[in-house]
């Protein structure tokens, strides 16, 4: 019932919830209805997504004649399956290097992308779409500098990811927290790198190495098959993976459900 309702006194109510397939919904293992119209519902799937419908009805008693009247009242909701976001991180440093030039460029790189895997691999996260390029940089009161400017991606998804999940179903909060703590490693591994070059004195500082202040790191989301984000339909949670809707369809990991008019159920993962 409406707030409004909730504050009156309410005499033998009845409840009548319909589902999105337009029946009656009746109590089983996933659906509970509680004697005060509640409608709980557990593992919710995409299918179930849609509109819900309770129609209340109680009634009227006029005391002195005691006539009844029976007043009906219809509640709309409209309910939506949803996940929370994947979580990869796309990171990015900078080494020096003496040269442009050379095989040792590919030697730092391949160095660095083989340390960071072992770091995160007992996450069951690794390092995706490593690059590099090696530019001039004018550094002010240094002149020249050849730098490698190095991009990759850490993602959750290693190899064997889905044994860190106890052979759960639905691991998202698993998966999303490894991959927090693998960027929490990749951090203190190139702080650990800045250190050594400002306080290890007693070395000669190496021709290549990583350039103080130049980690940098953007959070990216990504939707499972047949969700997507859409905040002008779900501003409460604009950040939320919704199921996607009737007419639209999501085949991989993008942020987003496609249009497609031949799809008419929740969750579509091609258009057919």
């Amino acid at each position: 019932m409406d707030f409004k309702r909730a504050k009156k006194e309410t005499v033998d109510p009845t409840y009548l919830w319909i589902g999105p397939n337009e029946k009656p919904l009746t109590g089983n293992n996933q659906i509970n209805i509680t004697k005060t119209g509640k409608l709980m519902m557990e593992d919710f799937l995409e299918a179930f997504s849609g509109l819900y419908t309770c129609t209340l009805s109680y009634k009227t008693v006029r005391a002195e004649t005691q006539e009844e009247t029976i007043v009906k009242q219809r509640y709309d909701f409209m309910i939506f399956a949803y996940r929370e976001p994947d979580y990869s991180y796309q990171m990015a440093v900078r080494f020096t290097t003496k040269s442009c030039q050379g095989r040792y460029n590919d030697l730092l790189f391949r160095v660095l992308k083989k340390i960071l895997d072992n770091l995160i691999s007992d996450l069951s996260c690794h390092v995706i779409e490593p690059s590099y390029k090696c530019h001039f940089v004018k550094i002010p009161k240094h002149g020249l500098m050849h730098e490698l400017f190095i991009a990759f991606q850490v993602n959750p998804f290693a190899p064997g990811w889905k044994g860190a999940c106890n052979d759960l179903a639905d691991c998202e909060d698993i998966t999303n927290h490894n991959i927090l703590q693998a960027r929490d490693r990749i951090e203190e591994f190139f702080r650990s790198q800045a250190y050594i070059y400002y306080h290890d004195f007693n070395k000669t500082i190496p021709a290549m190495h990583f350039v103080d202040h130049s980690f940098q790191v953007i959070r990216v989301d990504s939707c499972r098959p047949g969700f997507g984000k859409n905040e002008g339909l779900h501003s409460n949670c604009a950040s939320c993976c919704v199921v996607c809707s009737p007419g639209t369809f999501s085949p991989d990991v993008d942020v987003t459900c496609q249009s497609c008019i031949s799809v008419h159920i929740y969750g579509a993962k091609s258009c057919t």
